[in-house]
């Protein structure tokens, strides 16, 4: 062991890195840079279908991209399987682990025989079985005591060694289980703190009992982040919730935002500012200070928080960022209908207004598009109950035909119509251009599309009112 902190983030490779797991990253990470300590990354590639480029690369871009570089690795378990071998020889050596050839089927049985509750009671602990191609190797959990962990989060947590089976540490194809590779590894780097989610916390006095059996000594200061749940309060699930931080970099999150958003589930500043400098929160973080209870992944709080993020962007990055939402194929308006420079002109009232970049379109859609679709509510209250609504298209359409077009003009030549008949006209002029009566203000929008694009918009309106 040595003095200095030494973390380590140790996942397993899924095809894609949890939100979860992220914030398990990103508090490593802000532990080791706010101790002076190391952060380790090592992946958890045992299971050979795992070992794959792109299973890895899941894991290695998301990380890069929210900025935790880390100081020593990628370290790959599947490049120290000898290590863990020499282990488990070891434990067997020691008569503290042995062999057992029984199925899954044979230990039912026999538990239903001898009246026995479900699960592995020690059947080949004396037997001196010998290694064959089907037998596993299991850990002999001593038959009495407690084996306690220390959490630095949930305090001292307890587990009667006569409520754990011996566990498998090898497999029958001669492959370790993950506990025992993950003991080793730990003792190996030097780990001193594992920092990790609740859900493995189950697992920690089996890789203590193995550190202890093995002769490593003090064991790491281990910590158990709190669960993430959804709105009802229930794990976190690919099959029901957005968990992947591909897809939320994909819709356009930006990693600032994202690495502020994560340090807030189970962790707040002392001075209750969430949204500040990553050095800043690297500053105020201490294991001491997580929180016990789940941590609710509130997507309409990250969205705010990114929306700050984005209102903070220069204009040049905000445009760099929307870019490849607004323009290709991709986008929800023909390719040849969009303009680079108009979007340039109109970006700042985006900007203003989105909380993801992915939704710029969806406040200019209107601009590019051929025709454009009618919100119902909009349509109904801006349009079928407003006031003289013929009249003010017939008014505007007339002065649009002739007036100067530009931005102010425009203007003036809506709200000189609505003067003069005495009704207000911007919203029924904003509702037959746009579709909607909300959006980015419409003057500088309606120069950039042209007179007759604009003209069309509302004779197509005034013929949809007629009918």
């Amino acid at each position: 062991m040595t003095d200095q902190i030494r973390v380590r983030f140790a996942p397993a490779p899924t095809g894609y890195l949890h939100v979860g797991s992220a914030r398990s990253a990103l508090f490593n990470w802000l532990y080791a840079r706010h101790t002076g300590g190391t952060f380790v990354l090592r992946i958890e590639d045992t299971n050979e279908e795992l070992k794959q480029d792109e299973f890895i690369d899941a894991i290695l871009e998301p990380l890069q991209w929210l900025g935790l570089d880390w100081d020593e690795g990628p370290h790959f378990q599947s490049e120290r399987t000898h290590l863990y071998v020499a282990a488990i020889e070891q434990l067997v050596a020691d008569g503290k682990a042995y062999f057992c050839n029984m199925s899954r089927e044979q230990i039912d049985a026999r538990c239903e025989a001898d009246g026995l509750p479900s699960g592995y009671h020690g059947f080949s602990r004396d037997l001196g079985l010998p290694d064959s191609d089907d037998a596993v190797v299991r850990f002999r959990v001593p038959d009495s005591g407690t084996t306690v962990v220390d959490d630095s989060i949930r305090g001292r947590v307890e587990f009667e060694n006569a409520n754990l089976e011996d566990f498998v540490i090898r497999r029958s194809d001669g492959s370790p289980v993950f506990l025992v590779a993950n003991a080793v590894d730990d003792a190996d780097m030097g780990i001193t703190h594992v920092v990790r989610g609740e859900d493995l916390l189950n697992t920690t006095p089996k890789v203590q009992l193995l550190w202890e059996a093995l002769g490593y000594g003090p064991t790491p200061t281990y910590a158990h982040l709190p669960l993430l749940v959804n709105e009802a309060r229930k794990k976190l699930s690919k099959r029901r919730d957005d968990v992947s931080l591909g897809e939320f970099r994909e819709k356009g999150y930006l990693p600032q935002a994202m690495l502020n958003y994560l340090a807030l589930l189970g962790w707040g500043p002392n001075d209750e500012v969430e949204i500040r400098p990553i050095e800043e929160i690297i500053a105020q973080f201490d294991l001491a200070d997580i929180n016990k209870g789940s941590a609710f992944f509130d997507t309409k709080k990250l969205d705010h928080i990114n929306g700050e993020y984005i209102r903070m962007q220069s204009a040049e990055a905000f445009l760099a960022d929307a870019e490849p939402y607004v323009s290709g194929a991709d986008a929800p308006w023909p390719e040849a209908n969009y303009s680079a420079e108009v979007f340039a002109a109109l970006a700042p009232e985006v900007q203003t207004r989105v909380a993801v970049h992915s939704e710029a379109p969806n406040f200019v859609d209107w601009v590019f598009a051929d025709e454009v679709s009618y919100d119902e509510k909009s349509w109904k209250k801006g349009i079928q109950k407003a006031k003289m609504v013929p009249e003010i298209f017939e008014g505007v359409i007339a002065k649009f035909e002739t007036c100067d077009w530009t931005a102010d003009t425009i203007k003036d030549a809506v709200f000189g119509v609505g003067e003069e008949l005495g009704a207000k006209s911007q919203v029924p002029v904003r509702v037959a251009v746009t579709g909607r009566n909300f959006g980015i203000p419409l003057w500088d929008a309606l120069e950039a599309m042209g007179r007759e694009k604009t003209i069309g918009r509302i004779r197509s309106a005034q013929a949809q009112l007629d009918t």
